[in-house]
């Protein structure tokens, strides 16, 4: 990767990082917010449902409005939004009030999604493009190795009201970055007004396009178990094996490893063994993996060792994934990548929301429960991998 590109990924890895901070930070400090605010666990997690949900439905907006005037202007606009709701969310009396401006927060962060991939969309293409996306990987990996431990720091002196402060700082440094060190990368001739009737058509087209519908909900779906993860594991780390949110923050840097170090090598392998072949391996390993792991969980092997690397191994299969849908479904919509890359958003964001909402009934704070919520994802996105990949469908992976 020429070095304008590595550094541009960077900046772009440091602005996609706001959004995952604003969640892994926040994590050790779930069960505190329930206790402080006089709430339930099922309370506290609301405010993770109301970020992904209003991160979801925001994306559609800020992706035709970087078509229309340009990727800064989005960014810097979404970025307010975010800090002011961070001030709020501080400040916050009680849980409904958090849960909205936990809302709100994720409607800004949004932007830091949706823009950062139109702009590689405008500089690359194909294995170019994944490498950037590797390399924000790098950057982004940041979040969940380090995030929760310095939100559990945080909490050593403070409360979980001191973390939105962290973030408010990060906000700020994300103005700088746009407004100072990102360039503008989408060419006023390449703008597109903001027109109702092109939107839908636009959308009709993604919507229709089997190709791009089948990427958007393997990587949907993938995410999905990630999301289920995040609004059950401090509960089951907390109740099942009695870990501090310190010790909590370590585990989940270890399970998120395996998915950044993994994400660092899809580039290379897609250029090698080619974009479908590395996305059909990779899902069934993902899901393989799972079902061991749940396997060997509910027949009682349920030590807090064997979760952790389980779903270690599994998320490296992920790490591999995620980037490459992204790059394969962009790849083919250039003159339409902020819709498609808000409505793809949208619509991972919302398949995450809802495989919450499906699961939630039955979690108990066990993880026998929080990893067969996360196979029966693995398992749907191998199910719309199947549908969607030749290669996969037809058993020629190798």
């Amino acid at each position: 990767m020429r070095d304008p590109l590595f550094r541009m990924a960077l900046v772009l890895g440091l602005l996609s990082a706001v959004g995952p901070f604003a969640i892994d930070m926040y994590l050790p400090a779930m069960p505190q917010v329930a206790a402080d605010l006089d709430t339930t666990e099922a309370g506290a997690a609301l405010t993770l449902t109301s970020y992904f949900i209003a991160f979801g439905i925001a994306q559609m907006i800020y992706g035709p409005m970087a078509d229309a005037i340009g990727r800064k202007k989005p960014m810097v606009l979404g970025v307010a939004i975010f800090l002011v709701a961070t001030v709020a969310a501080a400040l916050a009396p009680t849980i409904g009030w958090l849960i909205l401006a936990r809302a709100v927060q994720g409607f800004g962060a949004a932007t830091l999604m949706v823009v950062p991939r139109a702009v590689i969309r405008d500089v690359a293409t194909g294995p170019a493009a994944a490498r950037m996306m590797a390399a924000i990987m790098i950057v982004i990996s940041i979040s969940p190795m380090l995030a929760p431990l310095t939100g559990s720091l945080v909490m050593a002196w403070g409360s979980w009201r001191e973390i939105f402060g962290v973030l408010g700082a990060a906000a700020l440094l994300s103005l700088f970055l746009i407004l100072v060190v990102l360039p503008e990368t989408s060419e006023p001739r390449n703008r597109q007004p903001v027109r109702i009737g092109q939107m839908m058509a636009g959308a009709r087209r993604l919507l229709t396009d089997k190709r791009f519908m089948g990427l958007t909900m393997i990587g949907g779906f993938g995410m999905a178990s990630f999301f289920v993860f995040l609004s059950t594991a401090s509960f089951v780390y907390k109740h099942q094996y009695g870990l501090s949110p310190t010790g909590f923050s370590i585990a989940f840097a270890i399970n998120a490893i395996g998915f950044f170090s993994a994400s660092q090598f899809a580039g290379r392998l897609a250029e090698q063994f080619g974009m479908e072949r590395v996305i059909s391996l990779a899902i069934t390993g993902f899901a393989g993996l799972t079902l061991m792991l749940t396997a060997l969980v509910w027949s009682g092997a349920d030590a807090l060792p064997l979760v952790v690397a389980g779903l270690l191994a599994a998320n490296a299969c992920l790490g591999l994934v995620i980037p490459t849908t992204m790059v394969m479904a962009l790849d083919p919509h250039p003159d339409i990548a902020g819709l498609a890359s808000s409505l793809g958003g949208t619509i991972q964001m919302l398949t995450g929301g809802l495989m919450i909402a499906v699961t939630g009934p039955f979690m108990d704070n066990t993880s026998a429960t929080m990893v067969a919520g996360i196979t029966l994802c693995a398992l749907l996105a191998w199910c719309a991998a199947a549908a969607s990949l030749p290669r996969l469908r037809l058993g020629r992976m190798v």
